[in-house]
C-alpha cells in the first residue's frame, strides 16, 4: 500500500492497529496488545465501549456542529457542570470551563486568560508565565515555550517567548543536591527566588504538573511542596495553573491529582482521559474570580478555537463520565496501582532499574547505567526504545522517553493503563516489562 501519511517517525515501523476492546488493541496481522500505556495514558475505561459510540452517534444525527461564537449546546453545559462538580469545592458553584480539542489547546487558553485577566487587572507588565525544566505542557509554540523538556524544545528554542523555568521537584535526582525531609522542600523555594530576581510585577502564572507525567516517569512530589507553591503564588499574586492533562479525571485515583494535596488552583488544564480516547477533548477550568474579571472588565476573551467545544465531544465526555460513575471507576485505581507497584517490585533488583515510582495507575521505571551512582545511560544507546520494542515483541505496549536526567540522558517507561485493568492483566503486564527490560538492558 503506498504511504501517505506523515508518521511520528520515519524509523519505526507501525503495526496497522484494527480494533480495541477492553485493555487490548487488535492489529491487522492478527495480534493482540495489552495496552499498558493506555495510549499515552489517555485511556480511563478501556477500548471498545460502544456505549460511547452510541452517544456520539446520536447527538451527530442531531446536531453535528455548531459554532461557539453563536450558539452553545445543552451537551456543553452539562459536561461543564460535571467537571466542575469535580473540581475542588472552590470551582463548584461559579467556576467556568472553557472547552479545547486537547492538553495543547488547554494550556494555549490558560497562557491568553492569565495575560487577559492582568491587563484586565490594570497590570499589563505582568507577561511571564513561569514553568520548571523537565515539564511537558504539549506541543504548540505557547505550550513549547512553558515545556522545560529540553530535547523537545531543541528545534524551536529561536521561536520560544523565555519566561522562566525553575528546577524540578525530583526527589531521586534532587536538582539541589538534597535529601527529603531535611531539604524542607527547597526546590519549591526556587519559585519565589525566581520571582523575586524578576520582580513579581512581571510575573502573570506559574504551570505545574501535580505529577509529573511523560518527562519525568510518575515524578510524585513529597508533602508540603505543591502547598509551597500555592502559598508563594498567593503571597505575589500569581496565578496557579496546574496542569492535569495527564493526572486529571482519575489517573492518580482522585478526579483531579491537587486534592492529594487540598489545594485549589485559579486553572486546572484538563485532556486526554476527560473524554477517554473517544474524541478529541481539552479543557480549561477557571476558577470564579479568574472568569469574573474578565466577565466585568471587557466581558470577552479574545481567543477561541473553530472546534471548541464541538457537540459530538461533549457527547463522549459526557458518556464516559456516566461509564465512570456507574462502574465506579475512581475507586479501582488506587488498588490496581498498588497491585501493578506491587507485581513491579522485584524489577527494582534489577541492576540496571534505578526507581520506579507511582501514583495511581500512572507509574514510571527509570532505568540506569549504574544503580549505584545513578549514573545513565548514554543518549545514544536508545534504551527506553529498545524495551519498549522488546515489550511490545512480548504483547504489551509501554510508553518510551528518554531525557529525564538532564534534558537529553535518562531513560524510563511509563506505564498508565485503563482503569479497568484486571489482576491477571496486571501480572501479564509486569510479566511482559521484566522479560523486555531483561533482553533490551541485559
Amino acid at each position: 500500500m503506498t504511504q501517505a501519511l506523515f508518521p511520528r517517525s520515519f524509523r519505526k515501523t507501525y503495526p496497522l492497529a484494527v480494533r480495541g476492546e477492553g485493555c487490548y488493541v487488535f492489529t491487522a496481522d492478527g495480534k493482540k496488545y495489552l495496552d499498558a500505556a493506555g495510549g499515552a495514558a489517555v485511556v480511563s475505561i478501556g477500548h471498545g465501549v460502544a456505549a460511547i459510540g452510541r452517544a456520539m452517534a446520536e447527538q451527530a444525527a442531531r446536531l453535528a456542529f455548531t459554532h461557539t461564537s453563536q450558539f452553545h449546546t445543552e451537551a456543553a453545559e452539562r459536561l461543564a457542570q460535571r467537571l466542575r462538580r469535580l473540581a475542588p469545592p472552590s470551582y463548584r458553584e461559579a467556576g467556568r470551563v472553557y472547552f479545547t480539542s486537547g492538553g495543547s489547546e488547554a494550556t494555549e487558553t490558560a497562557i491568553k486568560l492569565a495575560r487577559q485577566y492582568f491587563v484586565e487587572h490594570s497590570e499589563p507588565s505582568r507577561i511571564r508565565i513561569v514553568s520548571r525544566w523537565q515539564s511537558y505542557h504539549g506541543s504548540t509554540l505557547g505550550a513549547l515555550a512553558v515545556s522545560g523538556n529540553l530535547r523537545r524544545r531543541a528545534p524551536y528554542t529561536a521561536l520560544l517567548p523565555d519566561w522562566g523555568h525553575i528546577p524540578p521537584c525530583y526527589c531521586y535526582r534532587c536538582p539541589l543536591g538534597l535529601t527529603y525531609p531535611d531539604c524542607q522542600v527547597a526546590c519549591a523555594d526556587e519559585l519565589e527566588k525566581f520571582v523575586e530576581s524578576v520582580g513579581p510585577e512581571t510575573v502573570a502564572a506559574f504551570i505545574f504538573e501535580p505529577v509529573v507525567g511523560a518527562t519525568l516517569g510518575a515524578a510524585v512530589p513529597p508533602e508540603g511542596y505543591v502547598q509551597r507553591l500555592a502559598e508563594i503564588c498567593r503571597r505575589y499574586a500569581i496565578l496557579l495553573i496546574a496542569d492535569e492533562v495527564m493526572t486529571g479525571m482519575g489517573r492518580t485515583g482522585t478526579p483531579f491529582a491537587v486534592e492529594h494535596w487540598g489545594i485549589a488552583p485559579d486553572m486546572m488544564l484538563v485532556g486526554k482521559g476527560v473524554a477517554s480516547g473517544y474524541a478529541p477533548l481539552g479543557g480549561v477550568l477557571v476558577a470564579p474570580h479568574v472568569a469574573e474579571t474578565i466577565a466585568r472588565g471587557s466581558g470577552a476573551f479574545e481567543h477561541g478555537f473553530t472546534y471548541q467545544a464541538h457537540p459530538v465531544a461533549m457527547a463522549a465526555g459526557l458518556a464516559v463520565l456516566d461509564y465512570i460513575e456507574e462502574h465506579r471507576l475512581f475507586e479501582r485505581v488506587a488498588p490496581a496501582g498498588c497491585d501493578l507497584l506491587r507485581t513491579l517490585e522485584p524489577l527494582s533488583q534489577h541492576p540496571h532499574v534505578g526507581d520506579i515510582r507511582a501514583r495511581g495507575l500512572l507509574l514510571g521505571v527509570e532505568l540506569v547505567k549504574d544503580r549505584a551512582t545513578r549514573e545513565p545511560f548514554p543518549r545514544e544507546a536508545g534504551v527506553a526504545e529498545a524495551v519498549r520494542r522488546a515489550a511490545l515483541d512480548e504483547g504489551v505496549t509501554t510508553y518510551p522517553i528518554q531525557g529525564c536526567a538532564d534534558g537529553e540522558r535518562g531513560d524510563h517507561i511509563l506505564l498508565a493503563p485503563p482503569f479497568i485493568i484486571s489482576p491477571d492483566e496486571i501480572r501479564e503486564t509486569s510479566r511482559a516489562l521484566t522479560a523486555a527490560i531483561a533482553r533490551a538492558v541485559p
